[in-house]
C-alpha cells in the first residue's frame, strides 16, 4: 500500500514506529512536538495517534480542517472527548497493526466517496439519494452529479461550464439541457423539504 501515515506521538513512540517502519508498508511523517509543527499533504492517508500525547494535541480542530482518519493506538482505556475512526489496542504485532491500519483507511475511503455532506444534507451517491433527517428524495445520476459539482466548486458555474463537465458539450451547446435538469432537481427538493435555496442562480451561474 503506497500510502503515508502522520505519527502524532512521544519521542519514544516515534522512535519505535521509526525501527520498524520498513515493515509497515507505509511512509511515514511525523508531527513534532517541540515546535507543534507537521506537513499534511495529499499523500496522507491516516493519522495515528499515540495514547500518550491526547492531552497535548487538539484532535478536534485537526479533523476539522483534515479529512482523514484518525486512529488511536492505546494501550490502555483511554478517556478521551474526541472520537476517534477507531482504535486499535497495543501491544498487536506488525502485521496486524498493518492489517488493521489498512482496513480503516479502506473504509473511510469508500465512505467518503460514497457520501458527501452538504450543509444540513447527505447526498448518497451509491443509493442516488439526498437525505435530510429521517426524509430523503431520489435523483438521478446527473442530478448527482450536478450537486456534487456545484457543492465541491464552491463558486457560481456557468451553464456553458457544468455542460462542459457533465455532459462534455461544446461551448456552443443547447444550455437548456442544464435549465431543465437544475429545473426539475430544484421542484423535487422544493417539494420534499421546501427548499427555495438549495441551488442558487446568482448573477455570475449557479452555486450551491
Amino acid at each position: 500500500m503506497n500510502s503515508k501515515l502522520l505519527i502524532f506521538g512521544s519521542k519514544n513512540f516515534n522512535n519505535s514506529i521509526n525501527e520498524v517502519k520498513e515493515y509497515l508498508n507505509f511512509s511515514l511523517s511525523f508531527f513534532d512536538i517541540a515546535t507543534k509543527s507537521y506537513s499534511m499533504d495529499s499523500s496522507i492517508s491516516a493519522i495515528i495517534v499515540d495514547s500518550q500525547v491526547l492531552d497535548l494535541v487538539n484532535f478536534s480542530e485537526i479533523n476539522k480542517i483534515h479529512n482523514k482518519p484518525i486512529i488511536l493506538l492505546e494501550t490502555l482505556a483511554n478517556k478521551t472527548k474526541f472520537n476517534f475512526s477507531d482504535k486499535i489496542s497495543l501491544p498487536a504485532s506488525l502485521t496486524d497493526l498493518t492489517d488493521k491500519i489498512t482496513k480503516i483507511v479502506t473504509a473511510f475511503k469508500f465512505s467518503n466517496n460514497s457520501t458527501l455532506i452538504i450543509n444540513k444534507y447527505i447526498l448518497d451517491k451509491n443509493e442516488k439519494k439526498l437525505i435530510k433527517e429521517n426524509n430523503y428524495v431520489s435523483i438521478t445520476e446527473k442530478e448527482v452529479q450536478l450537486i456534487e459539482l456545484l457543492f465541491n466548486e464552491k463558486k457560481p458555474l456557468t451553464k456553458n461550464y457544468i455542460l462542459k463537465k457533465i455532459w462534455n458539450y461544446s461551448d456552443n451547446a443547447d444550455t437548456h439541457t442544464v435549465e431543465t435538469h437544475i429545473y426539475r432537481l430544484r421542484k423535487k427538493i422544493y417539494n420534499k423539504f421546501k427548499d427555495e435555496k438549495f441551488i442558487l442562480n446568482l448573477d455570475k451561474g449557479y452555486i450551491i
